[in-house]
């Protein structure tokens, strides 16, 4: 299966000066103020990446981001300049802000747990009494999280703190907070055209050189992403069944199941080959039901060598 995957890159472009690698992403800073960012199939769930990789995962998630960009740039400024590999996003260099900004149109997920467990009140912004898991907001909410570095587990963060401990100045949390839910707005009205419900999802943003702020990153994939499907979603919250969803939520409940939650002392259960195979399905399913495109496999003969060769051939055009 490994030959199949790229789990980590070690490429050295003309003028490389710096080189991040993150939970999923790989990205190379040149010194022309331009970022290669090359999506791996890694795969990451409560903060901790699996051992083995997911065929496909790496261009499934930079071609989804990279087409959402796309069907926004007319809302938000974005720091994507061109997609020279299946694999590879390649834009302005920014400076990030240390806040992600999580937006939530349901109670799924994390808001879901916190409520089951009793809390009203998520990173400063009351919840709704009488709810119950997958309703809908009465008005999405935003609830901040902040940046984690590698290996540490994102942490929620209300607005107030954001402001008071100088995360962000007021002038650009307010930017911030007005492109979050402009996105968002699109992002619902895109997967509405495709049948889903965009049940929450996060985005980050930077600033370029000049002062800019736009957006960075990835968005409204399955791997910042909460998608249900809408059809038949009203029945099943009526009878208090699980919604049917597009995520990788999938892959938590599996590791749930099997006795992982990232807690300390627990053991990742074994992806075996078959496992893996049926992730990298979903996957697929996933970019054919987000973008309304089928999924075109790329060459993966020698993924290593396809990536630098096009990148390459993209920075020496």
């Amino acid at each position: 299966m490994s030959n199949k995957t790229i789990t980590d890159t070690n490429y050295t472009f003309p003028g490389q000066t710096h080189v991040y690698k993150g939970k999923v992403r790989e990205v190379y800073s040149l010194d022309n103020d331009l970022l290669v960012m090359i999506a791996t199939d890694r795969l990451s769930a409560f903060d901790v990446v699996m051992p083995k990789g997911i065929p496909y995962k790496g261009q499934i998630l930079n071609q989804i981001a990279t087409k959402m960009m796309r069907d926004t740039e007319d809302l938000v400024p974005n720091w994507l300049a061109a997609t020279p590999d299946p694999n590879v996003a390649v834009g302005k260099k920014c400076d990030p802000f240390k806040v992600e900004m999580v937006i939530r149109g349901y109670m799924s997920g994390h808001a879901a747990r916190e409520y089951k467990a009793g809390k009203r009140m998520l990173c400063g912004v009351p919840l709704p009494q009488g709810m119950k898991e997958n309703d809908k907001f009465p008005q999405p909410i935003i609830t901040p999280a902040t940046k984690a570095e590698m290996g540490d587990h994102d942490e929620d963060i209300s607005k107030e703190d954001i402001l008071k401990r100088g995360i962000v100045s007021a002038e650009d949390y307010a930017v911030l907070e007005d492109y979050t839910r402009k996105l968002f707005q699109r992002g619902s009205e895109i997967a509405a055209e495709r049948g889903l419900i965009l049940v929450d999802t996060k985005y980050e943003f930077g600033k370029t050189a000049d002062g800019e702020i736009v957006l960075i990153d990835e968005i409204h994939t399955p791997d910042s992403s909460r998608y249900f499907y809408a059809d038949g979603y009203a029945e099943r919250q009526e009878k208090g069944e699980a919604q049917k969803q597009l995520s990788k939520e999938f892959v938590r409940q599996w590791l749930i199941s099997n006795g992982f939650q990232g807690l300390e002392g627990q053991t990742l259960p074994e992806m075996t080959d078959a496992y893996i195979e049926t992730v990298s399905e979903r996957y697929i399913e996933l970019y054919e039901n987000i973008t309304g495109e089928p999924f075109v496999k790329a060459d993966l003969s020698d993924i290593d060598k396809r990536i630098e060769t096009n990148v390459l051939n993209y920075l020496n055009a």
